[in-house]
């Protein structure tokens, strides 16, 4: 009796974290007190033995399976707000026609979401650029966000037990019992908006989510702008193409394409967004005279991108860069030759053996995503991005006029995980990043230099993991910074960069660890986040927010945070305590400028 009820409480939290739907929950208490009737009934006849409890275990094991499959959560749009009922706004008419939006809980923001800025990029539009969205008849509801674009994920088990045991945010709800719509029809954005503004212009947030140009969605609550739109600044956020449906190459592709291109379709989305935003902002009541372009990671990347794009000259003035960039010389991710990606098309090709580009098409979005190819760069296409970036930026063409950018304390330790760094192989596992200069480096960061304060607990160790981490934190994302940071300088620029120090119990100051502070959405974190942290969200968000409505964070008796420059390398750190540090990647960088060739 007793085994009966545990495996029964391990069959319920098995449905749970798994967001099967209630009624899986309960079909499977009702074959529990089943099985229990049925032996207990056999029991008291004295009919109950090893056959049958075989039989009957069998039975319920195999009925239990069969219920797990067909309750298993159902696909659906994710909702912009949680409560019920949420009143509708006012009626806004953009290019494509008419629509509503809902407001926040507290009726102080006006959520439009699952705006379609662009038509759907399936059949015959699959690797082609953008078009512009259609117009639609009566008034379109915007309650929803949009698909998130097709993309490898995790089945909700194993989403859950991350939760539980990497980010230690799990929440028991009752609401959830459904996995998000996933769809190759994905080009919508979102607008967060103050409510019933009726004042001049406000500036415009445009925001690009991470995920190494394969993973990610415009709905994830770290970047959400209510706390934005609260501050007097419009927030925009959209999902792209991605992964080999927004960065494979294919000289057939180019060929038929007006413009020759090919290789960069999910940035080409960027671009068509930011169009759209341009041409529609002022009907939410921003100014499409003063839009911020801003991104994470691979979304931070992009925004490198979007400065040299000859496409979008005009269309923004300033931007925000958090833990990525790509105006290196020979940047370490995110961006390839043109030859490696027409390579890796031709692998695609192979894989689902293709003749040609209209057999491809034919192949389902569902399946094209189990590709083992890698796309998940962009590259020079001559189109959206016509020379190497960092020419650009020393032809001073780039089109930002100022840049707040920066990055976090323990940006590589997520991505090194697999790796174990003893003091043997530090050299070896260093020469990627630093070739011939890896021995100077070592130098300069011993192999047993640098403890990190956590380590997550599937992490592959090693004594010199530390030190291994700290300079593959600076070569994959820091360096990025200090290099675009320089150019800006050089330009006679403003440019303001950070540090990010700040320790908590969720993502703490790992890699995208400052979002959730920066966009102000710790409150979607209960318990997970102390006042101190709390009073340092506060801070950045306005800071952020200062910058995109004047180019510069320092209003509102705010800790001063001065122009970076290059001689005293000085970054504010952002923790606890406010204060300007040494970059610590100071003499690192040099050793990294020298292997970049500058």
């Amino acid at each position: 009796m007793i085994l009966l009820i545990i495996i029964a409480a391990i069959y319920i939290c098995l449905l749970e974290l798994s967001k099967n739907i209630l009624a899986g929950w309960a079909v499977g208490i009702f074959l529990f007190a089943a099985f229990f009737c049925v032996r207990f009934f056999l029991k008291k006849k004295d009919q109950w033995n090893f056959k049958r409890l075989v039989i009957a275990s069998a039975v319920l094991g195999l009925t239990l399976l069969i219920n797990y499959l067909v309750t298993a959560p159902p696909e659906k749009l994710t909702p912009a707000v949680t409560y019920k009922n949420p009143k509708a706004t006012e009626v806004v008419h953009v290019a494509q026609g008419d629509l509503t939006g809902v407001y926040s809980e507290d009726q102080r923001v006006q959520i439009f979401a699952g705006i379609p800025y662009a038509k759907p990029p399936i059949d015959e539009l699959r690797w082609k650029e953008p078009e512009a969205s259609e117009k639609w008849e009566g008034v379109r509801v915007c309650d929803t966000f949009g698909p998130m674009a097709m993309q490898p994920v995790t089945s909700p088990l194993l989403s859950s037990l991350s939760s539980i045991l990497g980010t230690h945010d799990y929440r028991f709800s009752l609401d959830d019992q459904y996995k998000n719509a996933m769809s190759e029809d994905c080009l919508y954005l979102n607008v967060f908006a103050p409510a019933d503004y009726a004042g001049e212009p406000l500036p415009v947030v445009f925001f690009i989510h991470g995920g190494s140009l394969t993973t990610g969605q415009s709905f994830y609550t770290e970047y959400r702008g209510e706390s934005f739109a609260k501050k007097g600044v419009i927030l925009v956020n959209f999902a792209y193409r991605l992964g080999v449906l927004g960065y494979m190459a294919n000289d057939e592709l180019a060929a038929e394409s007006p413009n020759g291109t090919t290789g960069d379709y999910g940035l080409l989305d960027q671009i068509m967004a930011l169009k759209w935003v341009h041409e529609n902002i002022g009907a939410f009541g921003g100014d499409p005279d003063n839009i911020t372009i801003a991104g994470e990671s691979a979304g931070s990347s992009s925004v490198n991108a979007l400065c040299v794009s000859p496409l979008t000259e005009g269309l923004f003035v300033r931007a925000i860069a958090e833990s990525s960039g790509i105006a290196v010389k020979k940047p370490y991710h995110t961006f390839r030759t043109m030859p490696e990606a027409l390579e890796e098309g031709k692998t695609v090709m192979e894989e689902f053996r293709a003749k040609n580009i209209e057999d491809l098409r034919k192949v389902s979005a569902k399946k094209l995503i189990t590709t083992s190819s890698v796309n998940d760069s962009m590259c020079i296409d001559g189109y959206a991005i016509t020379e190497a970036p960092y020419l650009t930026y020393e032809k001073g063409k780039n089109h930002e006029q100022a840049l707040l950018n920066g990055s976090n304390l323990k940006e590589a330790d997520a991505f090194m995980l697999d790796t174990k760094v003893t003091n043997d192989n530090y050299e070896q596992v260093l020469v990627p990043v630093l070739g011939t200069y890896t021995r100077k480096a070592i130098a300069v960061v011993p192999p047993d230099s640098i403890t990190r304060d956590e380590a997550f607990i599937i992490d592959a160790g090693g004594e010199a993991k530390g030190s291994a981490n700290f300079i593959y934190s600076d070569a994959w994302f820091s360096y990025s910074h200090f290099v675009w940071s320089r150019y800006m300088e050089q330009q006679g620029k403003p440019v303001y960069q950070y540090f990010f120090t700040k320790t908590n119990k969720y993502l703490s100051n790992n890699h995208a660890g400052e979002m959730v502070y920066a966009y102000g959405n710790l409150w979607r974190h209960p318990g997970m986040y102390s006042e101190k942290d709390e009073a340092l969200s506060e801070l950045m968000v306005s800071y952020w927010t200062n910058f995109a409505k004047t180019g510069d964070p320092n209003e509102g008796g705010l800790a001063h945070w001065p122009q970076w420059n290059s001689e005293e390398d000085q970054l504010l750190e952002l923790n606890d305590t406010i204060r300007l540090i040494v970059n610590p990647y100071k003499e690192l960088n040099k050793l990294i400028d020298a292997y970049q060739g500058y």
